[in-house]
């Protein structure tokens, strides 16, 4: 049985974000996760209009690349080949060429439910993912263009969030309290607390090497050690009313997070070492829903979509 930390905490850390907002051209279009592949160059893709769209933050311009109608597109991510997209609604991975925009799609096998969520790059190009609706999760073998499929063992269990770590495959069941893995050719369940209640939707890896997830459901922000397989967890500060979405982890020792509960949305901050959060900072457009971000490095930034029809750049100060 895993080990339980619970913790309420009221002190806030010096960490603060300063948000920016570009008003995406094309209306009502669900413009969500980013992947920032150059300083001027910030793709994104409209789940709602069948697109995939790049960002210049410098000069606010946009460029738009229609995809397949009805593909759905639900996440991408990038690297010297191209602009991998998740064909959610129909059942494949695309690639966008670099050089004429052109479109390989890669139909995921079987049949039913094929929905592919979330993306991931291992170190060699390959790509992990979550297929939600199918219960299943995959992965894509870039140089041979194959594509495995992983049964999730609890039904209806609904693999949502994805991380890698060293190359291994952690993801979030969100219609249980359900982390899993893949180790040793096994598929691996690992049980949350408070198993009515709990509902893990996004994860990220923190600087302690802890799989840091959020609770949905219950508003909680929880640590999973991997070496002692036990879990913390801390009330985030909007409580049961926070409904924490997107997550990502910074290089400095914080994880941030979306409370999607509270209008307009509000981008929050852990750190880890202190066990504080930082002050929440409201989304100026209000966000509606902020469903993923991604930690830019070279900016120190958080990027984000809303459900406002905009993409979000959320700069981070560290006090001293």
């Amino acid at each position: 049985m895993l080990g339980l930390t619970l913790s309420v905490l009221l002190s806030s850390s010096g960490a603060t974000v300063t948000i920016n907002e570009w008003q995406v051209p094309w209306p009502d279009s669900r413009p969500r996760d980013p992947y920032v592949q150059t300083d001027n160059r910030v793709w994104f893709v409209g789940q709602r209009a069948d697109y995939a769209a790049v960002l210049n933050p410098k000069d606010g311009s946009f460029e738009r690349i229609d995809l397949p109608d009805g593909a759905g597109p639900h996440n991408i991510i990038v690297d010297q080949r191209g602009a991998w997209y998740a064909g959610n609604k129909a059942a494949h991975i695309g690639k966008i060429a670099h050089d004429d925009n052109s479109i390989t799609q890669y139909p995921l096998p079987g049949d039913g439910r094929r929905d592919v969520h979330t993306m991931q790059f291992t170190s060699s190009g390959d790509i992990w993912f979550t297929a939600q609706g199918a219960n299943k999760f995959g992965f894509f073998d870039a140089d041979k263009e194959s594509i495995e499929l992983y049964d999730i063992a609890t039904p209806r269990a609904r693999p949502y969030g994805l991380i890698l770590i060293d190359d291994q495959p952690w993801l979030t069941l969100f219609g249980s309290n359900k982390l899993v893995t893949y180790e040793d050719a096994e598929v691996v369940e690992i049980e949350l607390p408070r198993a009515s209640a709990n509902r893990p939707r996004r994860l990220a890896e923190g600087t302690d090497g802890g799989v840091w997830y959020v609770d949905y459901a219950g508003g909680y922000l929880g640590r999973y050690d991997r070496q002692t397989e036990t879990v913390s967890e801390w009330q985030m500060p909007a409580s049961g009313g926070s409904l924490p979405y997107a997550m990502a982890a910074d290089n400095q020792g914080y994880i941030w997070f979306a409370e999607t509960g509270p209008q307009p949305n509000r981008i929050v901050g852990f750190h880890i070492e202190s066990e504080t959060f930082t002050d929440p900072v409201a989304v100026p457009s209000g966000g509606g829903t902020v469903r993923h971000m991604v930690f830019d490095d070279a900016s120190q930034s958080l990027w984000f979509g809303t459900d406002a029809n905009t993409i979000g750049q959320a700069k981070i100060t560290y006090s001293d």
